[in-house]
C-alpha cells in the first residue's frame, strides 16, 4: 500500500532501455475496450520486434467503464512490476479509474523492480505520482489499443530514442512544437493530460510542479474550461516555480462559432504574468497519428529564442549483456 506524502526530492531512477525480443506487459488500469483493438495492438507490437503479452485481468469488464474492478487492476499493475520477465508496461487504453488505484499501490514493489511504464490519458494519474514517490522516470506515449491499433499510430523516432537510447535528444518543428511565448528554460519535463493533473489538488496524491517544464495536453475541452483549469493551477501554487509550460496539440479544443486562433489568445492572456516560454502542439497523447513518446522525470531544456526545441537527457539505462 502506498504511503501518501506532500511529495518529496527524489533523483531520478531510470529503467532499462528496450530491446528486440523483451516482453512487455499490457494491462488496464482505467477502462475497458474492444478487444480486437489491442490484439491489433499485439501485432503492431511484435513487427517492432517485441514480445506482447496481456494481463491477466487485462480485458475484464466491471461497473459500467471499468477493466475490472480496482482491486483486479492493481494486481495487473503489481503483477507486471514484480515479474522480472517483463522488460516494459504498456498500458491498453485510459478512459476513466486509474485514480482509484492510488491507495492501494506497492510503492516499495515499484521501487524494488523500475523499468519502463508507458501511458497516457487517465493515467496521468498513476504516472506522475509513480515518480513523485519513488524517481522512476515513466513515459507520456502511445497505447496498445489505441495508438498501436491504428495505422500510423506510433511515433517510431521518439519511441527509440526516449526507450532504447541512452544520449540526448530533441524534438522541434517535425513534433508540432510551435512558439506562444519565446524563451529559455531548463528542468524537469513533468505533466500528462490537464484534466487529471488539476483532479490532484487537494488530494494526498497531489503534483509536484516546481522546478519543471510543465507539459500540458488534453481533449475536447473549451477554451474557458482551460483558462479555468490553468487558474485553479496558479491559484494552488503549482505554477509558481515552473520554469516553461509546454502544451500539446489540444485535440478538439474549440469553441463552436469562433475561430481557431481563440485557444492562442486565451492561453497568452491567462499566461500574461508566467515569466518562462511557453510552446503548443506537442504531438503527445491525445492525437490522432504519430503519438509521441515523452519522458515524465527527466532533465530537459525548451529552447523558444529561434526554431522551437525541446531537449531531454536519457531516459533509460543501455545494459551490456543479456538480461
Amino acid at each position: 500500500m502506498s504511503t501518501p506524502a506532500t511529495g518529496r526530492d527524489t533523483a531520478p531512477v531510470l529503467p532499462a532501455a528496450l530491446r528486440a525480443g523483451d516482453a512487455v506487459r499490457l494491462i488496464s488500469p482505467a477502462s475497458w475496450f474492444d478487444p480486437n483493438k489491442v490484439h491489433t495492438g499485439m501485432e503492431s507490437l511484435r513487427a517492432l520486434g517485441l514480445r506482447p503479452q496481456l494481463g491477466t485481468h487485462a480485458l475484464a469488464r466491471y461497473g459500467q467503464y471499468s477493466a475490472g474492478t480496482a482491486e483486479q487492476r492493481l494486481e495487473d499493475l503489481h503483477a507486471a512490476f514484480s515479474d522480472s520477465s517483463v522488460k516494459a508496461i504498456i498500458c491498453n487504453r485510459g478512459g476513466y479509474g486509474s485514480a482509484e488505484m492510488l491507495p492501494g499501490l506497492d510503492l516499495e514493489l515499484i521501487r524494488r523492480n523500475p523499468k519502463i511504464f508507458v501511458a497516457c490519458s487517465d493515467i496521468t494519474s498513476l504516472e506522475t505520482y509513480i515518480h513523485d514517490q519513488t524517481g522512476l522516470v515513466v513515459f507520456h506515449g502511445p497505447m496498445a489499443a489505441g495508438d498501436f491499433a491504428r495505422p500510423n499510430g506510433l511515433d517510431t523516432v521518439s519511441w527509440q530514442a526516449a526507450l532504447s537510447q541512452d544520449h540526448p535528444w530533441q524534438l522541434g518543428a517535425e513534433a508540432g512544437l510551435r512558439t506562444l511565448k519565446p524563451g529559455h528554460a531548463q528542468g524537469k519535463f513533468y505533466g500528462g493530460c490537464l484534466s487529471m493533473l488539476v483532479a490532484s489538488l487537494g488530494t494526498p496524491y497531489e503534483i509536484q510542479t516546481a522546478g519543471t517544464i510543465l507539459f500540458l495536453e488534453d481533449i475536447g475541452v473549451k477554451p474557458y474550461q482551460i483558462d479555468r483549469m490553468l487558474l485553479q493551477l496558479r491559484l494552488a501554487g503549482k505554477l509558481a516555480d515552473v520554469r516553461g509550460i509546454v502544451f500539446g496539440p489540444m485535440r478538439d479544443c474549440v469553441q463552436p462559432g469562433n475561430a481557431d486562433e481563440l485557444l492562442d489568445a486565451v492561453l497568452l492572456r491567462v499566461l500574461a504574468d508566467f515569466s518562462g516560454p511557453v510552446a503548443i502542439g506537442l504531438r503527445s497523447g491525445h492525437v490522432l497519428e504519430r503519438n509521441i513518446t515523452v519522458p515524465i522525470g527527466v532533465e530537459s531544456e525548451l529552447d523558444l529564442t529561434n526554431t522551437p526545441a525541446l531537449r531531454f537527457e536519457p531516459s533509460v539505462m543501455c545494459q551490456q549483456g543479456s538480461r
